[in-house]
């Protein structure tokens, strides 16, 4: 148990890339505090896509975009925990980071990937600006075959349905 723990700890460490970028784009979700946050993925650039609920293992990097409600200097954390994530106790915060932003940044993007995939569960972000917390995402990460929609694949036509198809034309 231990040792599960301790290697899941590894696969969750976040190469924490964090950066801090004022962008004017609008951000969606908000809980009436004055934060915005949602959480993307990669948009293929390296930068945070469009707004996303949940993720598939290999969805590397995972971003959380934070907007404050000023642009005042200030210090943003973000606590990644694991709320039902097999092998992992629930409510272990999985990583931790911190950003103090600069004059004039109201935005703050959290990435972070995993020293391999994700593991599939549910997890949640907590943001704290200062020292108060301000708003909380739940979110899951899906297996790569259980995010994947069912594909119908039309069954192959005999030869008298075939000749059928062609007589009526």
């Amino acid at each position: 148990m231990v040792f599960t723990r301790f290697a899941l700890s590894f696969v969750f460490i976040f190469a924490a890339g964090v950066a801090a970028l004022a962008q004017e784009s609008p951000v969606t979700a908000t809980d009436g505090s004055g934060f915005e946050i949602y959480l993307a993925k990669d948009d293929g650039t390296g930068k945070a896509g469009e707004e996303a609920t949940s993720f598939v293992t290999t969805d590397i990097p995972i971003y959380c975009v934070v907007r404050l409600d000023s642009a005042q200097l200030t210090t943003v954390k973000m606590n990644l925990v694991a709320v039902a994530v097999p092998g992992v106790k629930a409510d272990t915060k999985v990583v931790s980071t911190t950003f103090t932003t600069k004059d004039n940044q109201d935005r703050v993007n959290f990435s972070g990937r995993p020293a391999g995939q994700w593991v599939a569960g549910r997890y949640r972000v907590d943001i704290f600006v200062g020292n108060a917390a301000v708003v909380s995402r739940e979110f899951a990460v899906l297996n790569a075959i259980q995010a994947k929609p069912a594909v119908k694949v039309p069954a192959p036509k005999s030869r008298l349905a075939r000749a059928a198809v062609k007589s009526n034309r």
